[in-house]
């Protein structure tokens, strides 16, 4: 069966991609790359920066981090916000 739906993951990527935002990878290991998003599959991402790419395993990546906020969804009843917990 055939869904519409896309994961998180590509989601997420395809966006910053598209938009050419940049953002700073963390790695496992505790390196930080900064760049532009190029390229995606679904083992590795190409990191674009100052002319020079780099191709890296997505298992050593930690974190993904943009440079600036980021709306995924739009307002069709899903957000990419967590909703509120009372305090």
């Amino acid at each position: 069966m055939a869904t519409d739906r896309q994961n998180l993951q590509d989601v997420f990527l395809n966006h910053i991609r598209k938009s050419k935002i940049s953002v700073t990878v963390f790695l496992v290991n505790g390196v930080k790359l900064q760049g532009v998003i190029t390229w995606f599959d679904n083992f590795c991402v190409l990191l674009r920066r100052d002319g020079q790419s780099q191709l890296v395993y997505k298992h050593a990546i930690s974190t993904i981090m943009p440079a600036q906020p980021i709306s995924l969804y739009d307002s069709e009843g899903q957000s990419e916000q967590a909703p509120e917990t009372p305090s």
